[in-house]
């Protein structure tokens, strides 16, 4: 009797222990209590059983390949007992964003303040869509990497977050709200993967939903003057969604899509601008120009960003899925990630009759000519794997050479398999080997693509990605009608015989020589230390000032107008703002690269050509 008593009493117990502790993460933020430009962040925490843990907060994030050090951001960090009573917190020497927590087994709580890095003081430079902002009463950013983290070796168990907003205010996120009210949401998240790759925006809201391809697509929109909407921006993509959808064979692989889009005010614009991905949603930093200066902008950024929910969504290396998010190491195919996804928003584009043939040849061509900038001899498995710190000034040509993978890769397929196989037909495959739940190996990868496909594509691989050598443009090219030159003679458009200075410290492209001006300069009027912010309704920065003036070449013609938006210096340190316009003109150029269909091809060509450009999706 006594012993059956006893297992009695330890089931009881074990029991009524689990009433009074949670194996989860439960998260209050309460964006109504902003101190001092700072969010108060609560969190319950799940049961530990060892004396010490840590709390980390993110020094990386997957899509931005930058180290960030989320944990400067926190402040008046805490952790108690059930019992509101202190516990020893130590910070971690030399790291930012570790926390050493004494007496664990007796935590419960933990609680801080988040500070926004929009607007921070501090010297830490941190890519505008993957930051946060806090405008108390007007709008929150929650890239959720910079507001929450999580204990060591405890990422894998479930998120519960609750928001707490303003009266009338909306959380624009691909999250699913277990709970929604007046003044509060619940979301249930699966593990901190999850919770990481999932921001979340709240404001009064502007929102649309359009269902393509079986998923519902969220445009969410900030636009402090209302100068640009949801409404028009999905006007805008509306497109190339739909050709995407085709694209990728009718159907989505997701059940919802989130575009969020924070517009800044001209006046205020500055920073990053662009947008960061994530697999159910994407974030989006730009000038708030109106709905029709942006649309050319927001289709060719839309195009990119959505692409990843191909991958790394539902093909991707342990490296990815197992994201070490303090110590973190880099899959050796950013080629994949972000060559391949680069090189599907074009290639989508003349699939599906949104620009021509002669356009699409033009936009390779440039790509050709911005790596030239970029090394050429270093593999492209060690660029992507050293993407953090010794080949962290490479990592641009991810979406120049690394495109350019994509598309030769594309037509060597195509003529391998007499046209019957491409790129998206071996990314359909790879989701049906993987998926969102099984990431490949990364030194295996090629010779799985290997077994997928043909023999000689590992040979492919091992010459032109893990190896130094420069990609066969001309025999490439040449199977699908095209003939690829160097240094041609042609007409392009002209900036007015400029010379530009790169400063990526300020971030600010610099007019440093306008001496020798054509007449389309004098006409713009470009004065030495001009800081170039716009060109043709397209916001420039040092990360995406080669792809604008693509764009620029390739999306106008001579004699179109062009307008322009530059900060003049004013002679007592500092700027003022100035508008520019004149008319496009063309010059002519010695093109270091240029694609030019063949006069004569043959009917194999032809047929090459068509499947590489009639014949993607479904």
């Amino acid at each position: 009797m006594r012993r059956q008593f006893s297992l009695l009493m330890a089931s009881i117990l074990l029991t009524f222990g689990g009433l009074f502790s949670q194996d989860k993460y439960t998260y209050t933020v309460d964006l109504t209590k902003v101190q001092n430009d700072k969010v108060p962040v609560e969190l319950e925490t799940p049961q530990v059983t060892q004396g010490a843990i840590e709390f980390q907060m993110p020094k990386v994030v997957p899509g931005t390949y930058s180290i960030s050090d989320f944990g400067l951001y926190i402040t008046e960090f805490k952790a108690m007992d059930e019992n509101g009573n202190e516990l020893p917190v130590t910070r971690t020497d030399g790291d930012p964003n570790r926390w050493k927590i004494e007496q664990a087994d007796q935590l419960d709580k933990i609680t801080y303040l988040v500070d926004d890095t929009w607007d921070s003081e501090l010297d830490n430079d941190i890519f505008e869509p993957g930051g946060t902002n806090i405008e108390a009463g007007a709008n929150f950013v929650l890239n959720t990497f910079g507001f929450f983290g999580y204990l060591e070796g405890m990422k894998e168990k479930q998120f519960d977050l609750v928001v707490k907003k303003p009266a009338g205010f909306y959380g624009s996120t691909a999250l699913i709200a277990a709970e929604t009210g007046a003044t509060a949401d619940r979301y249930e998240v699966k593990d901190y993967n999850l919770l990481a790759d999932s921001p979340i925006m709240y404001c009064v809201p502007d929102t649309v939903v359009k269902n393509v391809g079986g998923a519902d697509v969220l445009v969410s929109v900030y636009s402090p003057n209302g100068k640009t909407t949801a409404a028009g921006v999905m006007e805008s993509i509306a497109p190339i969604l739909e050709a995407q959808r085709k694209y990728l064979g009718g159907t989505l692989p997701v059940k919802k899509y989130a575009f969020i889009c924070y517009f800044v005010p001209m006046g205020q614009a500055g920073g990053g601008m662009g947008a960061l991905e994530h697999s159910y949603s994407s974030f989006y930093f730009l000038p708030e120009i109106g709905n029709e200066a942006i649309a050319g902008t927001m289709k060719d950024v839309a195009a990119h960003e959505f692409f990843h929910i191909v991958t790394p969504l539902n093909v991707h290396s342990e490296e990815i899925h197992y994201f070490d998010f303090i110590d973190p190491k880099m899959s050796k195919h950013l080629w994949l990630y972000e060559g391949v996804t680069e090189y599907s928003a074009g290639h989508v584009q003349i699939c599906y009759d949104l620009i021509g043939l002669d356009a699409y040849l033009d936009i390779l061509s440039q790509k050709m000519m911005t790596a030239q900038f970029f090394s050429d001899d270093v593999p492209f498995t060690e660029i992507s794997a050293g993407c953090l710190d010794e080949h962290a000034r490479q990592y641009g040509n991810v979406y120049m050479k690394g495109a350019l993978i994509g598309a030769t890769l594309d037509i060597t397929l195509r003529d391998l398999s007499d046209g019957k196989m491409g790129m998206q037909d071996l990314m359909r495959k790879m989701e049906k080997t993987y998926g969102i739940e099984q990431p490949f190996e990364d030194d295996r990868l090629f010779d799985k693509i290997t077994e997928l496909t043909f023999p000689e594509v590992r040979n492919f691989f091992t010459q032109y990605v893990e190896g130094p050598n420069p990609l066969p443009f001309e025999d490439v090219f040449a199977k699908v009608g095209i003939r690829y030159e160097e240094n041609v003679d042609r007409r392009i458009l002209t900036m007015g015989r400029i010379r530009v200075k790169i400063d990526e410290e300020k971030d600010q492209v610099i007019i440093v020589n306008q001496g020798n001006m054509n007449r389309f300069g004098k006409d713009m009027g470009w004065e030495d230390g001009d800081v170039l912010r716009e060109l043709a309704g397209m916001e420039v920065n040092t990360k995406n000032y080669y792809e604008v003036l693509e764009k620029y070449r390739t999306e106008f013609d001579e004699g179109d107008k062009i307008k322009a938006v530059v900060d003049r210096p004013d002679g007592n340190g500092g700027y003022a703002t100035k508008k520019l316009k004149g008319k496009a003109m063309q010059v002519r150029q010695r093109a270091p690269y240029l694609l030019t269909p063949m006069t004569n091809p043959t009917d194999r060509q032809m047929a090459i050509r068509d499947s590489w450009l009639n014949n993607a999706g479904e």
